[in-house]
């Protein structure tokens, strides 16, 4: 999160301040393509770039602070993958991607590669393993986990109530308990 600097850095991006607003972007967009991930699945870095273009064009209109505005922004995601998967059952496609492409790790350039190729594996893993989950369930943990919202603000976005959140929440995490296996740290002979 920003912290202090957000109410500023707002005001500058609705003002027009591309740095401040690459800010912003920087700060949250990891998180919202990973929510994606697990909701639109292929069509993620589609419905993100939707999502952002909504929010840049909508920005000068927002009124609140930083977890709102997160609120804000994962609200619009929603939306516009619900729009996807409605516009993608009416006219299905099949992509062809000449180019695979690999994610991104998050973190700084300076990164050992080793490090990078360990944390997109596991980071991979743990966004399949989730949007094997039935949709409710994964989309309440990921707006919880990735997104960083509180019960409250995921009832609001998924528009049930903060019990049903946290019993969806709670089944998905138990299913993906049963799924991982327990890994115990090696012993040591000292």
């Amino acid at each position: 999160m920003i912290g202090p600097g957000f109410a500023y850095a707002l005001a500058a991006a609705s003002a027009g301040d591309q740095a401040a607003f690459a800010a912003i972007w920087r700060d949250v967009h990891p998180r919202l393509l990973r929510y994606l991930r697990v909701v639109a699945g292929e069509a993620c870095e589609d419905v993100a770039s939707e999502t952002w273009a909504v929010v840049a064009g909508a920005l000068d209109h927002f009124d609140g602070d930083e977890r709102a505005f997160r609120a804000w922004v994962f609200t619009v995601a929603r939306r516009r993958a619900v729009d996807n998967f409605r516009r993608t059952a009416r006219r299905p496609s099949v992509p062809v991607d000449p180019v695979t492409l690999h994610d991104v790790v998050d973190g700084d350039v300076g990164n050992d590669p080793a490090d990078c190729l360990l944390a997109s594996i596991s980071t991979g893993e743990a966004l399949a393993l989730l949007a094997s989950l039935p949709r409710d369930q994964a989309e309440a943990i990921a707006l919880r986990t990735i997104g960083g919202l509180d019960v409250g603000t995921v009832a609001v976005i998924m528009d049930k109530r903060p019990g049903t959140v946290r019993v969806l929440a709670h089944r998905g995490l138990r299913t993906l308990a049963a799924q991982v296996p327990l890994r115990t740290p090696d012993r040591v002979a000292t």
